[in-house]
């Protein structure tokens, strides 16, 4: 479900699971998890690039999962959602994302803590989380005010609206757009491009980049979180969860 590339000092994580969309489940977030962790540890390692297969970036998170979750009966997990959300906080060298289609939920709020953000013309984005009676995730309710403003992050995470690739970058969202059969080649040239660099001089750089911004992430993380563990399995996530395994639209109304 995750394959690791090597290219010189850039290493590639695509996410490899086609069959649905590249939808996160466990065995998805501890292994992302403990690639992201391997990488910042190995010295060859200076830039780290993080695609998906065929048509998708991520679907987010395997709604059969999350609703097995919701009624208490989800798997074991060793790191889970919330590890990887800290390992990616903290991660000490460039993250460049190379977005290759559909990115939702998960597949949008990672932009929000990548250095450089390539995406496709034919990607789209939905963060949709009021749609499932849920919270935003991924420290998104910090850094998407960061990097879009206020009016267009409180639109994104809370209209449950897809928002394509022209506007992604309009908002700040996705850093250059590229033709699909261009997006990997672009990507990787500009990795190579920072992986050129010293190691200790990029550590150095994100850190002072990040330095004022790392505890409000960790303390955002920590709020949604507590938001997402009071809504999910609530009224309007089991509505929404219901809705999603009987292949409807979900009927919100006289739920608060």
């Amino acid at each position: 479900m995750i394959e690791l590339t090597d290219d010189g000092r850039v290493r590639t994580i695509t996410f490899r699971r086609p069959e649905a969309k590249n939808a996160m489940n466990t065995a998805m977030w501890d292994g992302t998890t403990d690639a992201f962790i391997a990488a910042a540890d190995d010295p060859r390692i200076a830039v780290v690039v993080l695609t998906g297969s065929e048509d998708s970036f991520s679907a987010g998170q395997d709604l059969f999962e999350m609703a097995a979750m919701a009624a208490g009966d989800g798997p074991e997990q060793q790191h889970g959602f919330a590890g990887l959300c800290r390992t990616l906080i903290d991660f000490p060298k460039p993250v460049v994302l190379a977005v290759n289609g559909v990115g939702l939920g998960f597949g949008v709020t990672i932009l929000g803590l990548a250095d450089l953000v390539f995406a496709s013309t034919n990607a789209r984005f939905k963060c949709p989380f009021t749609e499932l009676g849920v919270a935003p995730e991924l420290a998104s309710s910090v850094a998407f005010p960061h990097l879009l403003g206020r009016q267009n992050a409180s639109w994104v995470l809370m209209s449950s609206e897809w928002i394509d690739a022209e506007r992604a970058h309009e908002m700040g969202l996705v850093f250059e757009l590229c033709q699909p059969d261009e997006l990997m080649d672009r990507t990787m040239t500009a990795a190579h491009t920072l992986a050129a660099k010293p190691i200790s001089s990029l550590v150095e750089t994100k850190a002072t980049i990040m330095a004022s911004l790392r505890p409000a992430l960790h303390a955002a993380h920590e709020r949604e979180n507590a938001a997402f563990a009071t809504l999910m399995g609530g009224p309007a996530n089991l509505e929404a969860m219901t809705a999603f395994a009987e292949k409807r639209a979900p009927n919100f109304e006289g739920i608060d």
